[in-house]
Order: C-alpha cells, then sequence, then structure tokens
C-alpha cells in the first residue's frame, strides 16, 4: 500500500532545520520547542476504552506484557512476568480483539515458571508454512542462568511444550525484544545485552540472530549497535512501507538526550550508524504497527525531555518519512495514565482488520495499594485525527 501524503501543517524544510537545530542544541529551549510543536491528544482517562487483562493486587506485580495476533485477526495471545523483571508464568488469550481474556497458565509447562524476565511471544512460519507461537525468555532459573529458554506451540497455543535455552552465545539483559521476516523467509531477531549475564549496567549493544528454521536454530549472535557514551537497548525491528528498507528505534538508556534509531537495505547484513530519533519517538521498549493508511502508530514508555507525559504510557503518530527524517510526526497519544510514573510503558502493539489498534501495556493502574496491572486500550487513527484537528 502506497504511503499518502500526510502534513502537519509546516513546512517540511521548517521541520528539517528545528529538528537539526534540537541535535546540535540538546537543551531546554530546543526540546520546549519541540513539545511544544507536537499536539497530544489524551485518551488516558477514557475507561471504556480499557480492559484489565491482569489486576495487580498488593501483594501482586504483574508486568512486562507482550502480545502476538493470529491470522484469524481477532485472536491474541498476551504473555508477561510476575515482579518487575520477574519469573514467567502467566499466559492470557483472547477471542475478541482484546475486550475479554482468559487465563491459560494452568496448561503451559511447569518449567516455564522458572523462565526469567520480560517474557516475549511470538508466531514465526517455517519453510514448509507451519507457524509455531514461541515465548523467549532472558534465562533459566535465575538471571545468570542458561540463556534464552521457551516455551513453543505448533497449534496456535492450544498445547505447549519446554525447549532447551538457545545457549551461552546468547546471553541477553531482555530475550528477543522484536522478530521481523526478512524476504527469504528466514527471521531477523534483535536483543540487547551488557558485559554480563544479567542487567548491563557499564555497557550496552544491540545484537541480532536469525532462524531460518522457524525458531529451533538461530545464527551466531552479531553486534550491530554499540555507540560511544549511550546504552542501546531494546530494538524494535520494522519494514519501510515499499519493503526495501528495515528500521531499527533503540531506547537510549542514559537517557540525557533523545533515542537512536538505524537502517539496513540489505535486509539486516548491514545497519547505518545509530542517529538520534525526533523527540516526540524518545522513549523506552517502541513497539508499533502500520495502519491501513500508512502511517505508523508506535506506542512506548514517554522519556522525550520536556515531555508533559514523560513517564506515561503514550503513542506517536507519523509516517516512515517522519522517522527517517527526524521529523517531529503529527501528534502523540496519552494511552494510559500511571500512578508510578517511569515504571510502565513495555507494550504489545496489535491491528485488528477494522484498523483498531490494540495497546497492551503494564502500569500501575490504580491510586491505591494495589500493585502493578496488565491493561489494554484501543482506538482507532479516525478517533484521534478528529481530536488532533488532522485532516
Amino acid at each position: 500500500m502506497a504511503e499518502r501524503g500526510w502534513r502537519s501543517g509546516v513546512a517540511l524544510g521548517i521541520f528539517s532545520l528545528a529538528v537539526g537545530c534540537v541535535a546540535a542544541e540538546e537543551g531546554p529551549v530546543a526540546y520546549g520547542r519541540e513539545a511544544a510543536r507536537l499536539p497530544v491528544v489524551d485518551l488516558s482517562q477514557e475507561g471504556a476504552r480499557q480492559t484489565v487483562v491482569a489486576a495487580g493486587a498488593t501483594n501482586l506485580y504483574q508486568g512486562h506484557p507482550t502480545t502476538v495476533l493470529l491470522p484469524d485477526g481477532r485472536t491474541i495471545f498476551c504473555v508477561w512476568c510476575v515482579n518487575h523483571g520477574g519469573a514467567a508464568g502467566p499466559m492470557a488469550r483472547s477471542g475478541d480483539g482484546g475486550r475479554t481474556w482468559e487465563r491459560l497458565d494452568g496448561g503451559l509447562p511447569a518449567g516455564y515458571r522458572t523462565h526469567q524476565n520480560c517474557p516475549s511471544i511470538y508466531r514465526l512460519v517455517d519453510g514448509r508454512g507451519l507457524g509455531r507461537l514461541w515465548v523467549w525468555s532472558a534465562a533459566l532459573g535465575t538471571r545468570q542462568g542458561a540463556p534464552m529458554p521457551s516455551i513453543m506451540s505448533e497449534d496456535d497455543g492450544q498445547t505447549w511444550r519446554e525447549m532447551p535455552p538457545l545457549g551461552e552465545a546468547f546471553y541477553c539483559v531482555m530475550t528477543f525484544s522484536s522478530v521481523v521476516r526478512l524476504k527469504d523467509g528466514t527471521y531477523l531477531g534483535l536483543y540487547h545485552r551488557g558485559e554480563t549475564k544479567g542487567e548491563g549496567r557499564k555497557t550496552l549493544e544491540v545484537v541480532q540472530s536469525v532462524t531460518a528454521d522457524g525458531g529451533f536454530t538461530w545464527s551466531a549472535p552479531r553486534v550491530v549497535a554499540a555507540v560511544a557514551g549511550k546504552l542501546p537497548c531494546e530494538p524494535y525491528v520494522f519494514r519501510s512501507p515499499d519493503g526495501a528498507e528495515l528500521c531499527c528505534l533503540m531506547r537510549e538508556n542514559t537517557h540525557k538526550g533523545l533515542s537512536l534509531k538505524m537502517f539496513s537495505r540489505d535486509e539486516g547484513r548491514t545497519w547505518s550508524v545509530p542517529t538520534d530519533t525526533a523527540w516526540g519517538l524518545t522513549g523506552d521498549r517502541h513497539m508499533g504497527v502500520r495502519t491501513q493508511d500508512g502511517r505508523y502508530v508506535i506506542a512506548f514508555r514517554d522519556q522525550a525531555p520536556q515531555s508533559s507525559t514523560k513517564g506515561h504510557f503514550v503513542a506517536w503518530v507519523g509516517t516512515y518519512d517522519d522517522i527517517r527524517q527526524a521529523l517531529p510526526g503529527q501528534y502523540r497519544i496519552k494511552l494510559l495514565h500511571g500512578y508510578k510514573t517511569g515504571d510502565l510503558g513495555y507494550p504489545g502493539v496489535e491491528l485488528l482488520p477494522d484498523d483498531t489498534v490494540v495497546a497492551t501495556t503494564y502500569l500501575k493502574y490504580w491510586a491505591d495499594g494495589r500493585q502493578h496491572s496488565v491493561v489494554s486500550t484501543r482506538f482507532t487513527l479516525k478517533e484521534t485525527d478528529a481530536r488532533a484537528n488532522v485532516r
């Protein structure tokens, strides 16, 4: 589908000049100018849009979900961990596009509860056309355990079995943050690691690997982003509208400036040098979809300097050219309000056949003693365009 020529009412040359000034100044005046330029549509108080997938309690913290939409366009699986970066175990399924959910924990392998940190779910199709669901986590048993254990289903989530860890070469902070299918039918997975197993504090680098057999085996990990003075992590990779290019957005964990982006025009064999994103895309754990009109909706934990929604769960709306050229985009959406800012926003984002976006995250949803919950919200760009006065 061709990308439409969306504009935000200001000359693109002015946009490019302003973005250049932000990169050069990186100061309060420049960031404040960007914050004033990009409108915010606030959906965070509209409870009718929201569904609690898994409620937190005074003694229960539900965190870090990911989701996957099945080819039927209505079945969504969601996985998450218990406690911040804690053990896997929970899973839920929605058969109606995220409006209602049923828990599946009891049907999962017992060993899955020992998989550690931010489980991530994907559906990979092998060379024979068989689709499998995979849930990878960072480590087995403890954060220093064998890297990247998984569970796998060959019947779209009816039954599951535990799979062996990928091995010591795959040590990581988090498992695959994103996976994209390449033109030859293989899959490219990206993740990040530090100087040792578990959390990386002194250094962070983005690593990639390729599977040619639908997820069973992966190529030797290869570093594709390491930036002096910065800490790139949590890569989100997706394809350009014309299919010719891969884009990767990355969290920058010093939080002293903007997020990072890089591009590949040879299916991930080489990547451009990482550079700053636009101010409006600055955040942690990007994840998004391309809507039917060609625009992108990318959700994340807002970390933009001087943002009025900093620390909350937001989405950016714009075109691929906006992303590539570090242009501001059209507007941002405040999706959910967290009562503990900065500890939320690891999302799953799915696009339903009717162009509804379903965004799921974890956050302290209630202003009381209950800890974090897994919550989804839903919207269409038709709704938010009207509020942002986008024509």
